[in-house]
């Protein structure tokens, strides 16, 4: 409670927060980094305005009920992406990346956060076209079991990228699908889904009657997770479980990455006890001490070779950067779960680098230490105030 760096970042956060838009390298209001900082927006904004800005998202929604990644005014649409308009929301473009499977889970996300925040349920009967948002969550979620399941293990499914990431191996325009797509499992996917299901039961009026019985679903997928995914011995996930062949050559060992983004969603989601969480701590921990400049917002360790990886080389970007937007959000995995010694010990890097860059930024070098990508990240900036909005939270109760 003494310590003001926590206020000072808030304070930055706060103002950086007043915006949409990614960062100053993005024109884009993206759904997945915004559902990371809404909850700072709340603070600054007039709550109709982020309620705006999370309806214009279902307004984009397509027919099959997949939610785009970002939206952007049409005027400035320029970008290499495949662009869609609707409507029901003149004078936007929208894209979606979609090689990834996180967007219609981030957006139900951040509509639980934007209600938990202001107690305005009255969004989830807002009508869009002929649907009300509920209905319209509803839909996002059978498009994801329709068109992003596996039945041969009853879990999501997307394209095979770096933990989070949305590049794929290959050379090219990775963000889409296209003809080198390696279908994969990995636990990202599959442990936002169960987040959001989870906020969606919390969301929906009791005498609403759902189209399916999501509670179930989200427990079969938990249960799957467990079955497919989680290596109990080793005590992490595997990388991927792939559908239609690797992307990568067979002297390749893949499974001694570790991926922590995921692994973090997957402790947020509520899949590990006490003891499992101090385990996967632990490896993040030892993972980011074998670099200099690494926090336990790496991306993942070790990183992919160039030879298997040649769209992202080596500690570039998703390929073993360091992300405060991931590793912020495991400091609040680990206060939420009672680990407050090794969260404040663990944020300490985290706050002294934002510091003595005075600002947030995208990623950061782990050999470096140098920012790189996107100046005024609101995803780092977000998490961050989050995190440290948490530790206070826990410091008043038990001072």
């Amino acid at each position: 409670m003494a310590d003001h760096r926590l206020d000072t970042i808030q304070a930055r956060a706060l103002r950086l927060l007043t915006g949409f838009a990614a960062g100053t390298s993005y024109g884009e209001v993206w759904i997945r980094d915004f559902n990371t900082f809404i909850k700072g927006s709340l603070q600054v904004l007039p709550k109709e305005k982020v309620k705006e800005m999370l309806l214009l998202f279902f307004k984009m929604q397509g027919s099959d009920g997949n939610i785009v990644d970002g939206v952007i005014d049409a005027r400035k649409a320029n970008g290499g992406y495949q662009y869609r308009y609707s409507k029901l929301a003149p004078g936007w473009a929208a894209h979606k990346n979609t090689v990834e499977t996180d967007q219609e889970s981030s957006l139900v996300q951040a509509v639980r956060k934007y209600i938990d925040a202001t107690g305005d349920h009255s969004i989830l009967q807002e009508k869009i076209g002929d649907s009300t948002v509920l209905q319209r969550m509803e839909a996002a979620f059978s498009y994801l079991l329709k068109e992003r399941y596996s039945a041969k293990y009853g879990l999501i499914t997307g394209a095979t990228t770096i933990d989070w990431g949305d590049v794929q191996p290959e050379t090219g325009w990775g963000v889409a699908i296209n003809n080198k797509t390696k279908w994969s499992i990995d636990i990202y996917d599959n442990a936002m889904f169960v987040i959001a299901v989870q906020d969606f039961l919390a969301m929906q009026p009791k005498e609403y009657r759902a189209s399916k019985d999501w509670k179930k679903i989200a427990a079969d997928i938990r249960q799957h997770v467990r079955m497919n995914l989680w290596q109990a011995g080793k005590q992490k996930y595997i990388p991927h479980l792939y559908l239609n062949g690797s992307p990568f050559s067979n002297t390749f060992n893949e499974q001694e990455i570790l991926y922590t983004g995921g692994t973090t969603c997957a402790i947020l989601a509520g899949f590990h006890d006490h003891a499992e969480i101090a385990a996967l701590n632990k490896q993040m921990v030892a993972a980011a001490a074998k670099e200099k400049y690494a926090t336990i917002g790496i991306t993942v360790y070790p990183p992919y070779p160039a030879t298997e990886f040649p769209n992202m080389k080596p500690y570039v970007y998703q390929n073993a950067g360091d992300w405060t937007w991931f590793g912020g959000r495991m400091i609040q995995a680990l206060i939420a779960n009672g680990f407050i010694e090794e969260a404040t010990h663990e944020l300490d890097p985290i706050l002294e680098r934002a510091l003595k860059y005075k600002g947030f930024y995208e990623w950061y070098d782990v050999q470096t230490g140098e920012p790189k990508g996107s100046k005024d990240f609101r995803g780092e900036a977000g998490v961050l105030f989050d995190a440290i909005t948490s530790l206070k939270q826990w410091a008043v109760q038990h001072k």
